[in-house]
Parts: structure tokens; C-alpha cells; sequence
């Protein structure tokens, strides 16, 4: 018998990795959805249905692959045109933002009923102003986990809590026009609906400061570190490959006024409800922003924003 030669001409034969090429095929099924916009199989029974409503703005789950499409187009519009994100292959092909998870969340969307795009191929339709991307616990544990484990280490979190139901939001973001509290209350109020349905007890995911130098971040990050960092109990950090530390100026050096003004207003609107930050921050090069982990137990949440909503989500019921 002849023996291999210990070092192949064929460079495929001495660079292939077994590991490494299962690994990627098992992204390209999943991303392959994510680009057609396929829903995941137990969340189109539900999708249509409506989950509030406030004048001419409804909250509900995408509907079907073209809607999450829609979804897609709106992050796009938002993170690469707006907010200069770096445009992976995919993406910059369809001007869509899209990732692997988009096969496997659910995508909340606002929908404006008063106004009607008309697209060169399709019927006319109500136009998407905003959106969310939801992902449970048992579904992230069925498809390799989540996105944000690709930035925080959560897995002691996941691990002191066993036996809860963890729920990952992201992608969030609102057209210009709508940044306002009616949608931002009617996104809650869908977020809230969907919590109770399928009896969430924990809210995480990372969120988001404009920019990739700490430094500039100094008062917004310092303040969170000291003034909304995780008990020991929901605590969770950075990786430490992408560790930033986030308590550069004293407590007794934040302006707490300005800090406050600094902070975006989905950070802000996390910190009312009772949200905490983990430790450390990372940098998110692509997005051109800096990430702070949201950990929000339903517990913690101020009794003020339970009765707000109501205990059965019924402020804003359809």
C-alpha cells in the first residue's frame, strides 16, 4: 500500500480542517433562511396575530418570510445607512441586514397602517417603522445558543438560573420619524404581550453606545458602572478576549445630570423599568458601536411599568 506523502501537494488536502468545515456547514442552512427571511417553524402559527394597538400603529409578530425581509430592510436603513455599519457578503448583496439568527428569532414589527408603500413588484402595503428580534431560551438551546454569548460570557447567569426562561432581545431599532414615545411604548407593549405568553422570567441582550472608543464613552460607562451594575446574583461580564473596562472615572466624578442626558434612550428606558449591566463593555467594530450587556429580571420590574402596561398587557390590547 502507499502511503500518503506527510506533506500533500494538494493544498486543500493540507490545509483542511475536518472541525472547522462541519462547523461552517452547519451556518449555511440557518443562514441560507436568514436570507430568504424564513420564519421558524413554531413561530408562524402565531405571527399574525395582533398583539396592541395605538391610532394607526399595530405591534405583532412578522407574518411571514417577506416580512422579515421588510424587518431586515429596516435594520439596514438604520445600522449601515444611517449608522455606518460595516456590511458583511450577505448583507451588502441584498442591502438587508441579516445574520444566521434571523432563522431562528421572532421578529416584532410596528406596522404604520396610514402609510402605504407600493413596491415595483407586490400589492401596495402598510409600511414596517420598527422592530425587534426575539429569541427564547429552549429555541437558542435547540441551535447553538445565543448572540449575545459572542460578546458576554452568560453562561454562569444561564447556569444560577436553571429551570427560569430566558428570552434575548437585539436588533432593535426605530425609523427617525417614529422615534418618539408612542412607538417606543407600543414596541414594550408587544415585548410585555409576548413575555406573558410564553411566561418569560428574564429579559437580556446587549445594547448599544454609538462609537468604538471607550474613551469618548467615559461618562455614559462609568455611570452604568456605577450606578446599574448586575447584583451578584444576575451578574454576567465581557469575555475577556473583548473586556473594556467601564468604571474610568470615579462615582464622585459623573456629572449624573449630563450622564443621563448621554445615555441612549433604549439604555435609559432599560434602567426605568429595573433593568442591571453586567460588567465590562465590549466593541462592536462592525456596528460602530460600543455594547453593554441588559440583564432584566420580571421580577425586577417597577411595579409602576407592570401597572402601566397591566398585568395582562390589556393597555394596549387589539
Amino acid at each position: 500500500m502507499i502511503e500518503p506523502a506527510a506533506n500533500s501537494a494538494n493544498p486543500f488536502t493540507r490545509h483542511f480542517n475536518p472541525a472547522l468545515w462541519a462547523d461552517q456547514s452547519r451556518k449555511i442552512i440557518p443562514m441560507m433562511r436568514a436570507y430568504g427571511g424564513i420564519l421558524p417553524r413554531d413561530a408562524r402559527a402565531s405571527a399574525s396575530q395582533t398583539l396592541g394597538r395605538l391610532g394607526s400603529l399595530e405591534v405583532r409578530l412578522a407574518a411571514n418570510a417577506a416580512e422579515v425581509r421588510r424587518a431586515q430592510k429596516l435594520r439596514w436603513r438604520v445600522f449601515y445607512e444611517e449608522m455606518h455599519a460595516i456590511a458583511d457578503g450577505p448583507s451588502r448583496l441584498a442591502r438587508r441586514d441579516i445574520d444566521a439568527f434571523d432563522a431562528i428569532c421572532d421578529h416584532l414589527v410596528v406596522i404604520d397602517h396610514a402609510v402605504i408603500e407600493k413596491p415595483a413588484l407586490g400589492a401596495p402595503r402598510p409600511a414596517i417603522v420598527g422592530t425587534y428580534r426575539l429569541l427564547r431560551q429552549e429555541v437558542a438551546d435547540r441551535n447553538g445558543g445565543f448572540y449575545t454569548a459572542s460578546e458576554f460570557d452568560i453562561s454562569g447567569l444561564l447556569a444560577r438560573h436553571r429551570g427560569k426562561r430566558f428570552l434575548e432581545l437585539g436588533r432593535s431599532c426605530v425609523l427617525p420619524p417614529y422615534r418618539n414615545k408612542r412607538t417606543v411604548e407600543l414596541l414594550w407593549h408587544g415585548i410585555w404581550t409576548y413575555v406573558l405568553a410564553h411566561r418569560i422570567d428574564v429579559m437580556f441582550g446587549c445594547a448599544s453606545l454609538e462609537g468604538v472608543e471607550p474613551k469618548a464613552l467615559s461618562l455614559e460607562l462609568s455611570f452604568l458602572h456605577h450606578n446599574a451594575r448586575a447584583p451578584a446574583e444576575w451578574a454576567a461580564g465581557a469575555l475577556p478576549s473583548r473586556h473594556v473596562e467601564m468604571g474610568r472615572l470615579s462615582k464622585d466624578a459623573i456629572d449624573m445630570k449630563k450622564a443621563l442626558h448621554a445615555l441612549p434612550p433604549l439604555i435609559k428606558g432599560y434602567l426605568r423599568i429595573g433593568a442591571y449591566v453586567g460588567d465590562g463593555a465590549v466593541v462592536d467594530r462592525q456596528f460602530n458601536t460600543t455594547d453593554v450587556l441588559i440583564v432584566l429580571p420580571v421580577s425586577a420590574i417597577s411595579p409602576r411599568y407592570i401597572g402601566h402596561f397591566g398585568a395582562t398587557a390589556e393597555r394596549h390590547a387589539a
